[in-house]
């Protein structure tokens, strides 16, 4: 399967011009299976989705697992989306601990490679809070680690430290520098591979629209199910 993470930063680019359908074309190129997004909700109000459902499944073939009643797509801007093909056996939302409002999706999948579970996630700007909410994913996904994906934008400007609260249960995988888009300074975006799925690849988009389309780049991530 693939995953792709992508904070589109509500589909607002470098041009300072909000743009669904060019978010739309770089998630078409991707060909994905599930696409964990951030900040995929405006910021005032009720939050609508940035992306509209129909133009996204026609383009793309994903749909928005819904995990809140309304006009969002996720939940504190966090939004999975999943091919057709796949089954979606459970899903829930989780509020994070910290200073910041922070949230997740989790959902528990099925496929054509097998079963899987996948966070989409955004932690903290601060790493004691990233800490709590670490602690708090690891808990919640407890029994379902071995075979569970975390992606999200997880705020970690170092390349060494962060993440030692789930290393024995995760392989981490940071793809390369993904922000910001016009200047690579940071992998802030990465996923978290249970023991149970393989990497067979992965990497940083960029070229095309990607460069322009959020002051993040999307990551992709190829996996491998394993019994």
């Amino acid at each position: 399967m693939r995953i792709v993470s992508y904070n589109i930063r509500k589909a607002v680019g470098l041009d300072w011009k909000r743009d669904p359908f060019r978010i739309i074309r770089v998630l078409a190129d991707l060909d994905a299976d599930v696409v964990a997004l951030q900040e995929a909700d405006k910021r005032l109000g009720v939050r609508p989705a940035v992306l509209p459902d129909e133009l996204l499944y026609e383009h793309t073939g994903l749909r928005i697992l819904n995990v809140i009643d309304g006009p969002s797509s996720g939940w504190h801007g966090n939004a999975l989306l999943v091919r057709d093909g796949w089954t979606i056996h459970d899903a829930e939302r989780l509020t994070l601990p910290g200073i910041e409002p922070r949230g997740a999706v989790v959902a528990d999948l099925s496929g054509p490679e097998g079963e899987v579970t996948v966070v989409g996630t955004h932690l903290g700007l601060r790493r004691g809070c990233r800490q709590l909410q670490l602690a708090h994913l690891r808990e919640t996904i407890a029994a379902r680690a071995p075979r569970t994906i975390i992606a999200g934008d997880m705020n970690e400007w170092s390349p060494r430290i962060g993440f030692d609260l789930i290393k024995d249960q995760f392989d981490l995988i940071a793809p390369g520098p993904s922000f910001h888009a016009s200047r690579l300074l940071a992998p802030l975006d990465r996923f978290a591979l249970g023991s149970k799925l393989r990497h067979r690849g992965s990497g940083v988009v960029l070229k095309g629209e990607a460069r322009r389309a959020s002051d993040h780049l999307p990551i992709w991530l190829d996996v491998d199910m394993q019994d």
